[in-house]
């Protein structure tokens, strides 16, 4: 049978991007069943020296990934970081990647999904200002995104997956002391998704995640974008991987920015890419 392509984007091409894909393919075990292929060049663009062009570039990668992984040439894709400011100036008009493919893809229930060391977390509100997050939350939102990620769980070989799901507000609102979203919103969404499987809460941020490190929960569904993000870095910052969830392909990145700061002087460490491509890898051959 001929192998199936995971495509890869470069990213920004001026920052750490080309430099760690080339050194994670380097030490990847060529996957059985499978190719990659690499879209985007450096050449015209300097490290550490991002420009317009390094953002044009950037995004005529991720429209030509789109374009393969339409077409079916592709099965899934891993994307280098990218300047998202940078990128809305030359014609970008998504809050990150993650909006990007799931536009393309013509699918509206996607979430984003972080997964690295003992952690896997998913986002019920993602790119949008900290101050809108109450006001946008709902129970049919969380419900859709806690539901997506105990599906990932599934396609990794959790068969019944124990979900923590977060409060919003510090103590999980301590009984409306504290906040009335989780009486009015999470914990009918808790109730909801307990008819689908082993979900609980809400549990207090503060301590929810070092349960969910200890191995008492699988996954631990998130209120907003730093709520996941900051206890996933700080215990897994350069093994973490972000995953698109929801898509008819698979897609994954690796969970940093573009460093420019650092582009170009060999220092920049390739472990989050090569998780990326391992998960990706992963998720496809289940598929």
């Amino acid at each position: 049978m001929k192998p199936r392509t995971i495509g890869i984007t470069l990213g920004d091409p001026a920052g750490v991007g080309p430099e760690i894909v080339e050194a994670a393919l380097a030490g990847l075990e060529k996957p059985e069943g499978f190719s990659f292929e690499v879209v985007g060049s450096v050449k015209g663009h300097q490290a550490g020296k991002p420009t317009r062009a390094s953002a044009q570039a950037a995004l005529q990668a991720l429209e030509l990934a789109a374009e393969r992984l339409k077409s079916g040439a592709w099965c899934g894709v891993v994307t280098g970081p990218v300047c998202k400011h940078a990128m809305r100036g030359v014609g970008f008009e998504f809050p990150g990647q993650t909006e990007f493919f799931a536009a393309r893809a013509g699918v509206s229930n996607f979430a984003m999904c972080l997964t690295g060391g003992p952690l896997t977390v998913a986002l019920v509100t993602a790119h949008v200002p900290l101050a809108k997050v109450a006001g946008i939350l709902t129970k049919g939102e969380i419900v859709r995104v806690g539901r997506l990620l105990e599906d990932f769980l599934k396609a990794r070989g959790i068969a019944v997956p124990r979900v923590a799901v977060a409060g919003l507000n510090p103590h999980a609102g301590e009984q409306g002391d504290l906040g009335v979203e989780e009486i009015e919103v999470v914990e009918p969404a808790v109730a909801e998704l307990s008819q689908f499987g082993l979900f609980s809460g809400p549990h207090s941020p503060d301590t929810v995640f070092y349960r969910a490190s200890e191995g008492e929960f699988d996954g631990v569904l998130c209120m907003y974008h730093d709520q996941g993000l900051i206890p996933l870095k700080l215990l897994a910052f350069h093994e973490g991987v972000n995953a698109t969830l929801g898509l008819p392909f698979v897609r994954t990145s690796p969970d940093h920015g573009t460093a420019f700061e650092i582009a170009g002087k060999g220092v920049a460490r390739c472990d989050s890419m090569r998780a990326a491509l391992r998960l990706a890898v992963e998720l496809a051959g289940r598929r």
